[in-house]
Formats: structure tokens, sequence, C-alpha cells
């Protein structure tokens, strides 16, 4: 038996005022919320009232007032293996026990069109948590829906085929995973860590997501508590979590916890009732109904509105001793306790009614076949029946604001917001706790420090990198004044000495093909919608008419970057590069940051490196090393919301060199960072350059702010100061010398007069002509969109220095290009959804 800590019973008087409060609609704390988990007798009444008032106050809302949903499905089980040791349950199993490793593919398609037949909606896959690290015979099978633990990149290979998916938190008690005799004990997969942090990463790639806590398992209140608000903290923050169950434990034969007691269903009632009262109105919130005995109204009462999954064909494989109640008896207990049913199905309404960004394009139509389009509750007579795969197919017609890349320098952009502002990004109070709890405070500059970091610049600057220095570091790249002044001039020396007096630039120009995303990237001004009035896509034939345009201009590079355009197929982007190469054969194509690239090979079923040799073999010739922001996901997750962690961009970075494909690197600085953020960002490129050498050049770029979401919404500061560009810039091309020998500053960000003062601290390269940008525009830069050579030499010629044209490599000899006479590829419209 598990032992539970010995809790003190709260008195009558804390529970009278927690109760008083519930009842006035104030917010709760964790203690409260512990104190009316133990409500019993007339309190327990009271406390179920409450939770009744709010939840059908929800249903009013949610425009259903007495209507409770249920899910009509079939429970498929892929394999019962799995590398955890739950002490309770029977699910999981060892290879000799089962016929086979997993269900054959045969297998999987008699049952779903089992439940088919019966009108089933919802195919629930289950399996162990990563049964392959346990068992050689489990490996080679992707997981669907409901695999358990899984990481941000297989979240988004799993995106495009599933309308949602689901994983029970169960408990953030820890003490119940780490402790010898713990139900979670020898189970990797139950750390409430690693739990939460796969809950959260759902919520960043956009999935429609179950989860819930499995109470009497040795928890105590307070812990139960905890659990809630560890819930709602990563519900208010992405909006992802579609329902929440509250499971009561029921001990199983057989099993390690088979003589613990069950959880008592008035234990379980308080639960839910604090858990309708912490999640709020609009959380759906489930109690299994096969494992509640006869106690529907109560779990009515205490504020349920979903009945969960119930099959009319399969058993529940997880308490397969616990058999679904029958559709027509849930009805009638939920119709004598004052409600209706009606089916929903696996996606909540509230994101088949949204769409994009929750839906996939892949599988919107197969769930529009089965929704009602009113209420996004399943449509009940619809036909249940096999649909053609929606892959987006061939190419497409330029739509939308397709001249937003000249107009947005005569009419701006139509208005400083995208149309879901308000739900995009999250919860903005959430962001801001968030941020809140990571903020430390600066660490005190000393003078011997500060003249510490200005020997080490002068004598061996690349050891600013080395942890043992940090404080010399940290003093140098916070320098004012005369400080500040000197760190310049040391940068400037080591940067004549390395690439000499040229200023160099490339000539190219910046082809954003579609700026539709749906990531919700909280710094990003330039992601709209597909239906907001400065969305745009290109078409190939434009895109190549834009890259002939350039060549005639002199260009040898075009930069092409877009949204994560949900609407894109997954030939596009080689059929772009092949596009621009088939126009201009000698056209550097600089293309795709690693978060399209993941984006990209995660739809098309197939691995980063095999994505990325495909498109080289189409032509590309570098990427752009964007997408880094600051590489720490402390910041990255307040930042971007939903872009791929750091981990996952330096592997993108790092197969792409070894494919011979090298890049730049980049930094966006002056939001929600700290001085001790670019340090190590800096120190995390230095790590992967002396691994790949296929940096090409690093670019600071600082943050504009006038539009940025996360700016107005009162979060990041204004952007960088002078003081902090100046320092970045100086401080980068000392830390990194010796092995990155460019620093380039960008005037689109910087503008002509602060760009010319950086050049005197260290930088080296003005990036390119652009000749059209959208990006930084779009978040309110007032520097234009492209500057002419003659306008590049004058910026350079204000430093005192003279300029030269190179390649995107830095290598290549510069030579003008001639298009081809015959004119680019051309692949039928697609109408966008």
């Amino acid at each position: 038996m598990v032992e539970v800590p010995r809790e003190p019973a709260p008195s009558d008087a804390a529970l009278r005022r927690a109760l008083r409060r519930a009842r006035d609609g104030v917010t709760l704390d964790v203690a409260e919320a512990s104190v009316l988990l133990a409500a019993r007798g007339d309190a327990l009444d009271e406390l179920l009232a409450v939770a009744s008032r709010v939840r059908d106050a929800g249903l009013v809302a949610e425009g259903r007032p007495g209507v409770v949903t249920y899910s009509k499905n079939v429970f498929i089980p892929l394999t019962r293996l799995c590398r955890d040791r739950c002490h309770y349950c029977t699910f999981a199993t060892v290879p000799h026990r089962l016929p086979a490793a997993y269900l054959e593919r045969d297998e999987v398609l008699e049952i779903a069109r089992a439940g088919a037949a019966a009108g089933c909606k919802e195919a629930l896959f289950t399996l162990g948590d990563r049964p392959e690290d346990r068992w050689p015979a489990a490996r080679g099978l992707l997981p669907h829906l409901n695999p358990g633990v899984m990481s941000w990149e297989e979240l988004t290979r799993l995106k495009p085929v599933a309308a949602s998916m689901g994983m029970m938190l169960e408990t953030t008690a820890e003490r119940l995973w780490s402790e010898r005799g713990g139900p979670h004990y020898g189970s990797p997969d139950k750390e409430p860590a690693v739990r939460l942090r796969a809950i959260t990463d759902a919520g960043r790639v956009g999935v429609p997501y179950t989860t819930g806590i499995l109470i009497g398992i040795g928890e105590t209140r307070t812990e139960r508590a905890e659990s809630l608000f560890a819930i709602r903290a990563v519900a208010r923050a992405h909006g992802h979590i579609q329902e929440v169950i509250i499971q009561n434990f029921r001990a199983k034969p057989g099993t390690a916890m088979a003589n613990d007691p069950d959880a008592d269903l008035h234990d379980l009632a308080a639960t839910i009732a604090v858990a309708r009262l912490v999640l709020g109105p609009k959380m759906r919130i489930q109690a299994p109904p096969n494992l509640i005995g006869d106690e529907f109204a109560l779990m009515l009462r205490a504020g349920i509105d979903d009945w969960g999954g119930v099959s009319p064909v399969t058993a529940d494989h997880v308490s397969p001793e616990m058999p679904w109640p029958a559709i027509d008896e849930l009805a009638t207990r939920s119709a004598a306790a004052g409600f209706r049913i009606r089916e929903r199905l696996a996606v909540y309404p509230k994101y088949v009614l949204a769409g994009a960004p929750w839906i996939d394009a892949r599988i919107s139509a197969h769930v529009a076949a089965l929704a009602d389009p009113e209420t996004g509750l399943a449509n009940e007579s619809a036909e249940v029946v096999g649909r053609p795969w929606q892959e987006p197919d061939g190419g497409f017609a330029s739509t939308g604001r397709t001249d937003l890349n000249t107009a947005i320098d005569t009419e701006g952009r139509t208005s400083d917001r995208r149309g879901d502002f308000a739900s995009v990004y999250g919860d903005w109070d959430a962001v801001a706790e968030e941020l809140a709890a990571t903020r430390r405070s600066a660490p005190e500059r000393l003078d011997g420090d500060v003249r510490a970091g200005l020997s080490l610049a002068a004598s061996n600057p690349a050891a600013l990198l080395d942890p043992a220095h940090e404080a010399a570091a940290m003093a140098v790249l916070t320098a004012e004044g005369p400080a500040l002044d000197e760190l310049a001039r040391l940068a400037d020396a080591v940067r004549a000495d390395v690439v000499g007096d040229e200023v160099t630039y490339v000539v190219n120009r910046n082809i954003n093909f579609s700026n539709v995303c749906y990531v919700g990237c909280r710094f990003c001004a330039f992601a709209q919608r597909e239906r907001d009035a400065d969305a745009f896509r290109l078409s190939l034939d434009e895109v190549a008419a834009r890259a002939v345009e350039a060549a005639e201009a002199g260009a040898t590079e075009v930069c092409m970057q877009g949204g994560i355009d949900p609407q894109l197929p997954v030939t596009f982007y080689a059929d772009l590069v092949r596009a621009v190469k088939a126009a201009v054969p000698g056209m550097h194509v600089h293309a795709f940051s690693p978060m399209e690239i993941v984006s990209a090979s995660a739809k098309a079923g197939v691995s980063i490196e095999e994505w990325l040799t495909e498109l080289r073999d189409a032509g590309l010739g570098s990427i752009p090393g964007t997408a880094a922001e600051i590489l720490d996901d402390e910041v990255r997750w307040v930042l971007t919301k939903g872009k791929l962690p750091a981990a996952q961009w330096l592997e993108v970075v790092r197969t792409a060199h070894r494919l011979g494909i090298p890049s730049s690197s980049t930094m966006m600085y002056g939001h929600v960072d700290e001085p001790r953020h670019w340090l190590g960002h800096l120190r995390t490129l230095a790590a992967l350059q002396d691994e790949t050498g296929g940096f090409t050049e690093f670019v600071p770029l600082p943050f504009v702010h006038h539009n940025a979401p996360i700016y107005l919404a009162g979060i990041a500061r204004p952007g960088p100061t002078v003081r902090d560009n100046r320092a970045v810039h100086a401080f980068a091309r000392l830390a990194l010398h010796g092995r990155i020998d460019h620093v380039q500053c960008s005037w689109v960000k910087l503008g002509d007069d602060l760009a010319a003062e950086i050049l005197r601290g260290g930088a080296d390269d003005m990036g390119g002509t652009l000749m059209e940008e959208t990006i930084s525009r779009m978040a309110g830069s007032e520097n234009g969109s492209a500057r002419t050579v003659a306008e590049l030499t004058a910026i350079a010629a204000a430093a005192g220095r003279p300029v030269r044209q190179r390649s995107t490599t830095y290598r290549e000899p510069v030579e003008r290009l001639v298009p081809a006479q015959r004119p680019g590829p051309r692949l039928l419209p697609l109408t966008p959804a």
C-alpha cells in the first residue's frame, strides 16, 4: 500500500472561508483548493452546488445549456508494450504474453471498420510509453494520438494525422515517481516535469489536447491541488487543453497496488468540483463513466460536462474489467439529473469551429465531414466512411496582398495587429508571469571586472566565452561610457586584422513567398491569418519572375523565407528552389529557416537530413540562420510560443552543415532577454562552429518593437538601446574571433547612421541590397526596404571605409548573372482553403 503523508484536516473556519470565497467567485489559491478537497457532508453539497453553477454558466456561454457531451469511439491498442512500470497498470505487459508486439494494419482497419459501422467517429489509438527503449520487438513504428510522452518534433510530425492528442498528467507529486515504493517508481516517463514539458509542447505545436489527473494513488490534497493548478497554467499559456479528465484509482488484481483501497467517490466528486472552480467555466471536465459505479448524478452535480469516449464496439483496454455503460443508459442517467447528451468528435467544438491553427489542413476536410458546422459537435447523421487524404498538391496562384513588398513602404500595413491578436498568442497575463519567473537581477558591474574583461579582449578575445571568465565577459558586455568606447576600439582592431578595411555587401533580393502563418510567435508582426487583409501567397511563377528581375538588376542571391503556411504542399519548397534555378541558373538560393525545414520535413514524414538532401539536390545553396532568436528555451518559450526548441534549431543547422550546406548565424536581442542570454547564445553558436565550421557570418538582429505583439501587450521592452547595439556587435566580434570572421550590421533594423557607427566598432559587412523587405517593415522598421549599391557605399564612407561586393558565402568571385531564356515551370493553381 502506498503511504500517504499525514495532512491535517482543515479547520471548520478554513473550510467556511474557502467555501465563501468560492461562492463569491473569488480566484482560489492552492491552499484554498486543498481545503475544499476535504469537504464532506453539507460542505460538500455546498461545494458541488457552486461548481454546478460555474459549469452551467460555461454551457450557456457555449450555446448548449443543459447539454453534456460524449464521444462514440473505438479503442485501438496499437501495442501494450511500455518501458514504464506503473504499480497500478494492467494495460502494459511483456512480449511473451502477447500474440504480436503490435496490431497488424489489417487488425487496425478491422477495428476501425467495425466502429464506422456502429457510427463511431473517434479512433482512440493508445500504446505504452517508448516501448522500443525496453523491448527490441517494439521498434520501427511511429506512435499515434495517445502515445505518452512526445517531443516537440514528434508532436509536429503527428499533428497532420491527428484531430487531437492526449496524455494524462496524473500528478505533479514528484515523490510518487522518485521514491521507492511510489506508484510511478521505475517509470521514466512518469516524472512530472517530463510530462508537463510534453503537455506544454503540445500547446506550442497547437494540438488540441486532453489531459487530467489520477486521484487516490498516494497523493496528498495539496499535491492534488498543485496538479490542477499546473494544468491551469499550461492551459492559460497556450489555450490547447480541450478537456481535463478527473479519474479515480481502481485497484486491479495482479498489480503492486492490488490491495490499495479504491479512491472514494465522494473524494472524486470533491476533486471534480475543485477542478471546475480552478479551471473555470470554459474548461470541459470529464469523469470516466465506467469507473464511477452508479454515481452518475453525483458527478454531474460536481460539475462535469462530458462523459468522455464511450465505445459500443471495443472494451476499455486500460480498465477491461470495467465495461462502458451503454449510450442509452448514459442518456437515461443524464436525463434523470436534468441533462441531455450530445455526441461530439475527438476534437472539441471550440477547435472545430476555429479551424487553423488547431486543425491541420490535411485533416480539416475529414473533420468537417463529421461535424455540425453550426455547433462544432458531431453531425450524428454523418456517414462514417473513408475519405481521400487531403495533402495539398501542386502549385497555386498568387493570392492576397501580393504587392505588400512595395506597398509596405507607401501605404503601410492595414492595421497594427492581426485579427486574432487576443487568442493566438496565449494568455498575455500568463506570459507575463512566465517571464517574471525567469528574471534575475543584473550582476554588479565592478571596475575590476571591466578592466579584466578589456584586458582579456585585447590579449585573447575568444576567451571571453570561457565560463571561467564570465564575470569579466558580462562586465564588458554591459559596459558604458569610456569602457564601451574601448570595447568598440578593440573590436575594430580585431576586425581590421582579420578581414581588412573593406566593408562587404551582397546584391540580393528578399522574396517572402507567403506570410500566412499560425505558429503564433509573440514577437512576429509579419505573420497573418489567411483571411487577414495583409495576407498573401506568391505562385512559383511570381517568385521566378522576381528572381529574373533581381538578376537583371545585378543580384547574385535570392533570400527566400515565408510563414509556416498550412496550405503549402510538401513539394513546394523543392519546387520553389527548382523554379528559381530554372529561371536564373547561376542564382544562389539562400532559403528556408530551420523552423521551415523542421515543419516541412515533419509534414512530409521524412527526416531532416532527407529533406535537406532533396533541397540541396534541387539547388539550395545555403540556409539563413534565422529562427534562432535567443538559443535559450527560457527566453524562447516566452518570445515565440510555438517555435522549435533551441536543441532542434541546432540539430537542423548541424545537419545542414554536415551535408555541405552553409548557413549564417543570428541573434535577435532587445525584447525579453537579458545580457546573460546574449553570452549564452554566443557560447552555443561557438560550440556548433567548433563542431561543423559551417557558419559564414554572425548577424545581430535588433528587435523591432513597434508592431510586435509582445510589445503591444506591454511585455517586451522597446528594442535595444544604442548602447546595447554597439556592445553586442563589438562583443560578438571579439568573442567569436577565430571562429566566425564576419560580423554583419543590419541597416534595415539599425538605420544608416547607427550602421555606420557600428562599422567603426567591429562589424565588416552590411548584408544585402534586399530590393524588398517585408518582415522588419511589418514590425514597424522605419528604414525602408532597399538600398542601392551607392547608398551602401555612402554608409561605409561615413564610417571611413571602402566597399566590396561579395558572394553569399564570401568565397566565390562575383559575376553578373544571365537569366535563362526558357520560362520557368508552371503548375496547376490550388484554391486556398
